[in-house]
C-alpha cells in the first residue's frame, strides 16, 4: 500500500508499506495492505511503519492527527510529530 505523512509545514514520509499501526482516540489499531476504507482521529502517540522499500520498521511520535485509508492508499495528518 502507499503512505503518505503529513504535517501542516512538510511531508514526513512518502513511499510504500506493508502495514501501519495508529494510536487512535478508541484504542491502538493497525491498517494491512487492501484494508476496507476507514477515517479515524488519532491521539498522541506512536506510529509505526513496515514494510517499506528497505523492508525495515520506522517510528514517528505523533501530536494528534486524522488518518484516512482507502484504495490502498493511507494518508495520515499529523498536527506535529517527530521520528524516533
Amino acid at each position: 500500500m502507499t503512505l503518505e505523512i503529513l504535517t501542516p509545514d512538510k511531508t514526513v514520509y512518502e513511499g510504500e508499506a506493508t502495514s501501519v499501526t495508529l494510536p487512535g482516540t478508541l484504542g491502538s489499531f493497525e491498517i494491512l495492505n487492501h484494508h476496507a476504507p476507514i477515517i479515524s482521529t488519532l491521539q498522541d502517540g506512536k506510529v509505526v511503519v513496515r514494510g517499506g522499500s528497505a523492508g525495515k520498521e520506522d517510528i514517528y511520535l505523533i501530536k494528534g492527527g486524522v488518518v484516512e485509508a482507502s484504495n490502498n492508499k493511507v494518508i495520515i495528518l499529523a498536527e506535529g510529530i517527530q521520528h524516533k
